[in-house]
């Protein structure tokens, strides 16, 4: 084993998709190849939009497609002691702050305009935390392993909520804080988050955090260019093997692996034993894939 740790975190709002394969098989693959570990975390702090169910689909899907992780299963419900207490130490260090705007209120912005940081607007309202983009390390910049050096200032981003009003720990937050607490060394996800990791990259440099490497992939579109998501309702991965195996394969291809068309039908653990070799993030182009799903099962363009 090397120092190399990953994971792969879905949100349990539904099952597993297409595009959701394709990051899943990236991410173990760059781990199983580096030697390292392959951690599983369900982000499951927003019970309103996570039905009874999903989580556990989400994990017989991982088994069925051979993704098979090394230790428990973090969960990020329980969690909300490590979250606040990283909240705490933002706003001691005065970047963190509450704020009662609501998103009606500065529609006309692109981004918050930051109008509660000298204090709350409207205090007899329900608040929520901000971090204040406009102060700590700017710009950020990092080398992505796919799309090459990253600047983003996070001040153009705005002040991303860390604590919503109705009490739930947002996205941000949560993500740095775990991925410090599991030892996460790599970050493999969509393209979609690269402009999150600004942010990100902002909280572990103020909280004294390890900073992960990142590879952001390329997005997997349906032929009308739509992300594929569970909010387009993109078709569920299946469970059946004689299903499972020529979907995998095709993952592979999304990834520019170009797997041998010998194993389109092979069992998926002589796919993943040949995939995990073969592994060469070099291959990967940053454009991004469409693929048509429905009655296709070949093509990719």
């Amino acid at each position: 084993m090397t120092d190399y740790r990953g994971r792969f975190a879905p949100t349990p709002s539904g099952p597993l998709h297409f595009g959701s394969l394709v990051a899943a098989l990236a991410s173990f693959l760059d781990a199983r190849r580096a030697g390292g570990e392959w951690l599983l975390r369900i982000e499951d702090i927003d019970p309103p939009r996570c039905p009874p169910g999903a989580a556990e689909t989400i994990i017989a899907q991982l088994e069925a497609f051979g993704l098979h992780w090394d230790g428990p299963v973090l969960w990020q419900q329980g969690r909300e002691a490590h979250y606040a207490l990283a909240l705490e130490r933002l706003e001691g260090l005065e970047l963190a702050y509450p704020c009662s705007c609501s998103r009606r209120q500065w529609r006309q912005y692109p981004v918050y305009p930051g109008w509660c940081r000298s204090g709350v607007r409207e205090p007899d309202k329900p608040v929520a935390w901000r971090l204040r983009s406009d102060l700590g390390r700017r710009p950020v910049i990092w080398q992505d392993r796919l799309f090459g050096e990253q600047c983003f200032d996070p001040a153009a981003l705005g002040d991303v909520v860390l604590k919503r009003k109705d009490g739930l720990w947002a996205y941000q937050l949560a993500v740095v804080v775990d991925d410090a607490d599991q030892g996460i060394t790599d970050v493999v996800r969509g393209a979609d988050l690269l402009d999150n990791t600004p942010w990100q990259r902002q909280l572990q440099q103020a909280l004294d955090l390890p900073e992960p490497r990142y590879l952001h992939l390329p997005l997997i579109m349906d032929v009308n260019d739509q992300k594929l998501s569970k909010q387009n309702l993109a078709a569920p991965l299946p469970l059946a093997d004689a299903r499972v195996r020529p979907l995998l394969h095709r993952a592979l291809l999304a990834l520019d692996q170009a797997p041998s068309p010998a194993l389109a039908a092979a069992p998926v653990s002589e796919q993943l034993d040949q995939a995990i070799a073969d592994w060469d993030v070099g291959r990967i182009q940053p454009e991004r894939k469409r693929i048509a799903m429905e009655g296709d099962t070949d093509s990719m363009r």
